[in-house]
């Protein structure tokens, strides 16, 4: 139990940060795009309560965490509503509101790992702040990682229709109604995890490493 409570201290702060600026830019891009539904109903905003969905971003990775021993967790939160429709140019525009919310963790994720290198330019060893660096960076490279999937409802899945021709676009567009299903049995049976998460964690913490290379000489 203790060390249940230890690992929410460390994650808290990462996850509300995670996924309250993924929500809350996805819905400043619609704006920015010519779509205001997100900002008339308040949801442009980095208050966590109101992109936090009881169910998922709480209820069901605590109960996967003690049913998995922590070996899988999953959640979600309330998506922006964004009327496409609305967009000056729905298809292209699409494809930079979806890939606002991936973009903004990735930039997290360097964000932590710059306070990560300078609390250890500064002497700090204090175990829970180091760890929640390292906490919000995984968890940021998890989402940037997972969004990108290339099935709607995902922002990957998005991103393709926006990109693809009008035909192949509607072809993959009539998924959405069942993509959900289908990730969560991807996810299940393995597939994401070893065919699309390792791979492109392991390039994007790769990535992150070599933006985060010249301040860990200025450090020394």
């Amino acid at each position: 139990m203790t060390d249940l409570i230890q690992t929410v201290l460390i994650y808290a702060l990462p996850v509300l940060f995670a996924i309250t600026v993924h929500e809350a830019a996805h819905g400043y891009a619609a704006r920015h795009f010519g779509d205001n539904t997100a900002w008339q109903l308040g949801r442009i905003t980095l208050n966590p309560l109101k992109h936090i969905d009881p169910v998922g971003t709480i209820l069901m990775p605590l109960m996967l965490y003690f049913a998995t021993s922590g070996a899988f967790l999953f959640g979600y939160a309330k998506p922006v509503p964004v009327r496409f429709g609305n967009l000056r140019n729905p298809k292209s525009d699409m494809v930079w509101v979806a890939l606002a919310g991936p973009a903004v963790n990735l930039l997290q994720a360097l964000l932590w790992g710059v306070l990560l290198y300078l609390l250890a330019g500064a002497g700090l060893r204090e175990r829970f702040f180091i760890e929640m660096c390292r906490a919000g960076m995984l968890v940021n490279v998890v989402m940037f990682v997972f969004n990108l999937f290339p099935l709607p409802p995902l922002d990957g899945g998005r991103i393709l229709v926006g990109l693809l021709p009008w035909k192949q676009a509607q072809m993959v567009s009539r998924i959405e109604p069942w993509g959900f299903f289908i990730v969560m049995g991807l996810v299940v049976a393995g597939v994401v995890s070893s065919f699309w998460m390792r791979p492109l964690m392991s390039l994007t913490y790769r990535f992150l490493d070599l933006a985060l290379t010249p301040l860990s000489f200025l450090i020394r």
